[in-house]
């Protein structure tokens, strides 16, 4: 209970906070092809049409997993500098306007964001959006799941790398396992089906849990999400701490049989299912099998600035537009511009790790 608590102060004390800033600046020197102009706003040179934004509304977190979190302080950006609600819920209701039909809520932990409720109420609303979604590491969830429930959110993801205490702690610099798993049961006791679970997956840190989380999908309607490590600013990243997909399915099939499941060409993962197991077992396979090919997904970041790859680091400040007076058709054209210059595929997980680019807390997870 005190540390609930504790978590609760954390969140009321995060929208006075300020800092300053390290992130790579706005002005970034590499941009962006401009689009042509009988392009679709959100469609690209080849031929993807982007229908799934992901919102950053907040940098901080009340955990500190090495993999998305520099070991050292990191500078946030001061509050005046990130998306108010009202510049959020504007960005979001042009990109739905403009044919996105899916929104993800991140951070940091995005219920640290003070008012998410009334922005999850606001987005859910927008005419044309067919799923609002959130990922969290589930230390909040609930007690403002059922608030958030009642004020349109269909689905979560749940940050889970582990299912042991002591390795909980270990990963993520704080204590809470207990009430992560609380919070599963609570969510699937209050109608999300599936619950989905990412865990990032380690060598050496908890590959050998991977039997393990596949069992969570015996009797429960959980699809776990085997994320490939990668690389991202100070995170410490190795190929020898990579465990490749085809690695994690020869693990699990040693124990599961795992078979195949259909997707459509723009999932991140490639789904399995365990024959007679309620859920279902996916792989994110970022870095051994990209799949930029069917990216349909773009991002904003907590600071306002559009991404248009996870792993790119050319980025357009939709904040300052909006502050400097854009209208709406200027917005959208800086979109257009943007998205039109998005690169085939993402360089390759060696030249990623090699290259400049955010911590991933400053992303959006």
């Amino acid at each position: 209970m005190m540390y609930e608590l504790e978590l609760l102060a954390e969140a009321e004390k995060l929208d006075s906070r300020t800092a300053s800033v390290s992130q790579a600046p706005n002005d970034f020197s590499l941009t962006y092809a401009p689009a042509k102009s009988s392009a679709h706003v959100l469609s690209d040179s080849f031929g993807r049409v982007h229908k799934y934004l992901r919102i950053s509304l907040v940098e901080h977190c009340n955990l500190r997993c090495s993999y998305c979190m520099p070991e050292g302080e990191l500078d946030w950006t001061p509050t005046d500098q990130l998306l108010t609600s009202d510049e959020i819920i504007r960005l979001a209701r042009l990109f739905v306007g403009q044919g996105v039909t899916k929104i993800r809520l991140t951070g940091g932990e995005p219920l640290l964001r003070p008012g998410i409720e009334k922005i999850v109420e606001a987005l859910s609303s927008l005419q044309g959006l067919k799923t609002l979604a959130i990922t969290t590491n589930g230390l909040l969830i609930k007690r403002k799941l059922s608030k958030l429930q009642a004020a349109g959110l269909n689905l979560i993801n749940l940050s889970l790398d582990t299912l042991r205490p002591d390795r909980f702690e270990a990963i993520t610099r704080r204590d809470g396992l207990g009430l992560v798993l609380e919070a599963i049961d609570a969510m699937l006791e209050s109608g999300y089906d599936p619950v989905k679970i990412n865990c990032v997956v380690m060598r050496d840190v908890n590959e050998d849990e991977l039997v393990d989380f596949v069992g969570l999908t015996r009797d429960k309607s959980i699809e776990v999400r085997f994320i490939e490590f990668m690389p991202f600013d100070d995170n410490r990243w190795s190929g020898e701490k990579l465990v490749p997909y085809e690695e994690m399915l020869r693990i699990i099939r040693h124990v599961y049989p795992l078979e195949p499941i259909a997707c459509g060409p723009e999932s991140t993962a490639k789904l399995y299912g365990v024959p007679g197991f309620c859920g279902r077992v996916g792989f994110i396979t970022s870095m051994t099998e990209d799949f930029c090919e069917g990216c349909d997904r773009l991002r904003i970041t907590a600071d306002g600035n559009l991404k248009v790859c996870l792993f790119g680091r050319a980025e357009v400040s939709l904040r300052n537009a909006m502050r400097n007076g854009a209208s709406d058709q200027k917005l959208l054209e800086l979109i257009s511009n943007a998205v039109g210059g998005k690169h085939a595929r993402h360089a390759g997980m060696h030249a990623i790790a090699a290259s400049k680019n955010r911590p991933m807390i400053t992303i959006g997870g």
